[in-house]
């Protein structure tokens, strides 16, 4: 059967029909087939057993996902759009690492990143719920990024503050060799995350660690409660725009100030 160029680029891009979902099907447990295999492969003793058939499935992978790729490429009718896209650039992706193998030794295990197409699984089983959860998540991110860049720079002004403290108290008879590594101890010491390669041993330092520790704890939440509040601020927003909805009747479009649901008197 003859298919025309309109009808395939539904099959490909679209997943409301039977055709298309089972082509994205197909390709999901392509690509599940893949992962694993990229993860066999990393196993030293699965390899030696089953390395030839593992390249072997790998090529035939990313064939088949360069072929899927060019059909898109084909199909769009905004091919640069398609290029530049997120799912666009994640499909280029997929197929590079094997191609580069030629030239890096064990790139080919960065095929992992196919997982990422598994996102495509949202718009195959229409949860919708999830997308939209998503699209706030993003919104709410995006609106609170000034803000945590703004808190990353404040950051990175403690880091080499106390970086350079420390090379300057400690030095390199403690292993603070220069500022750069001060500031590695800082970050370390920062998250509290303490490695333990490079410690103080000068009373000072011992104090300007203690201090630093005390103040990862605190900052460690900053981030947190900038975004969560930004969270709250989007809630309130797409309340506003489209009115709230009763949790226990359903109703919709209740006023964000109403206290109570207009319809059976439950509390909001």
């Amino acid at each position: 059967m003859n298919l025309s160029k309109e009808r395939l680029a539904h099959i490909v891009f679209e997943a409301d029909d039977r055709a298309g979902k089972t082509f994205d099907v197909v390709l999901l447990i392509m690509i599940f087939g893949s992962i694993l295999v990229a993860i066999l492969d990393s196993v030293a003793a699965i390899r030696a057993k089953y390395g030839d058939i593992f390249l072997a499935l790998e090529w035939i992978f990313t064939i088949l996902f360069t072929v899927e790729y060019l059909l898109r490429l084909w199909l769009s009718k905004r091919t640069l759009g398609y290029v530049f896209s997120f799912y666009g650039i994640i499909d280029l992706l997929a197929i590079l690492p094997t191609f580069l193998s030629f030239f890096v030794v064990n790139s080919q295990l960065l095929t992992v990143v196919r997982s990422m197409r598994l996102l495509r699984i949202t718009r195959i089983l229409k949860l919708g719920r999830y997308v939209s959860e998503a699209e706030f998540l993003k919104k709410s991110i995006r609106a609170s990024s000034h803000k945590i860049l703004l808190f990353v720079g404040f950051i990175l002004t403690i880091v080499l503050i106390m970086g350079t403290l420390m090379f300057i108290i400690e030095g390199p008879e403690h292993g603070f060799y220069n500022i750069p590594i001060g500031m590695y101890w800082a970050i370390v010491t920062l998250t509290t995350v303490g490695f333990g390669d490079i410690t103080p041993s000068t009373p000072l330092g011992q104090f300007l660690s203690s201090v630093i520790m005390l103040m990862g704890y605190a900052i460690i939440a900053v981030p947190t409660g900038i975004v969560s509040s930004e969270m709250a601020a989007q809630r309130t927003r797409d309340q506003i725009a489209k009115g709230i909805t009763c949790k226990t009747c359903g109703k919709t479009g209740l006023d964000p100030e109403d206290s109570y649901c207009r319809a059976c008197g439950e509390a909001l």
